[in-house]
């Protein structure tokens, strides 16, 4: 009765109706990438899933299977509605989700933040970039691929302390007793700088948190 209502006052008046779908769209999509299964938990590679499962800790959410292949949630901070997502695919097949999600929200690549690991920073550093390239990480390139890089990113460092030939190794490894401090402040972070990059985009987002350590 009430939307009738509203409905035939608006009419009246010559005005349309608000539409609720607008109100409740999400506007913005966080996506940490990692491997989906219990073997990759706390590896260097699952950082992002690490901040993702911050994010959902922090604004009480439970990630569940949805669109696009992956662990989500919808969910909202500070008035604004988003997405937060772990792909079910395997890092290297992350695009796929990620496209589909953007497609499946009506997104454009620069309201999604990839969060992902990154060898070339030292351990515990938070970098936010507006745009690049894939800095060979294979999961940030397979979404490059499918769709562009013009998408906000957020790099987690991991460091590159392996011999020739190890790299492997060391990404799908465990975070060392000395590292994972470092790691527990970056996510820490991270978590902050996506809701930062929620409420007031990407541009503040890298001034705020783009410092050393």
């Amino acid at each position: 009765m009430g939307q009738r209502w509203t409905a035939f006052i608006a009419r009246l008046f010559g005005a349309a109706p608000p539409a609720a779908t607008d109100v409740a769209s999400p506007k913005r999509l966080i996506v940490g990438l990692g491997n989906p299964g219990a073997e990759y938990d706390g590896t260097r590679h699952n950082v992002g899933f690490e901040v993702i499962d911050a994010l959902a800790d922090q604004l009480g959410e439970r990630l569940r299977e949805g669109k696009g292949n992956a662990m989500l949630a919808e969910t909202r901070w500070r008035g604004r509605t988003f997405v937060i997502a772990k792909p079910l695919t395997y890092m290297n097949r992350s695009g796929q989700s990620v496209r589909a999600l953007i497609r499946h929200y009506g997104l454009t690549p620069d309201n999604v933040l990839i969060v992902y690991d990154d060898l070339n920073l030292p351990v515990g550093t938070v970098r936010v970039r507006a745009k690049g390239s894939a800095g060979g990480h294979n999961g940030v390139q397979d979404i490059i691929d499918r769709m562009g890089g013009g998408f906000p990113r957020l790099r987690i460092g991991i460091g590159s302390n392996f011999g020739r030939g190890r790299q492997i190794k060391h990404v799908l490894g465990p975070f060392d007793d000395e590292e994972r401090p470092l790691i527990d402040d970056a996510i820490a972070r991270s978590k902050d700088a996506a809701l930062t990059f929620i409420t007031d985009g990407v541009v503040t987002t890298m001034n705020r948190f783009n410092k050393k350590g």
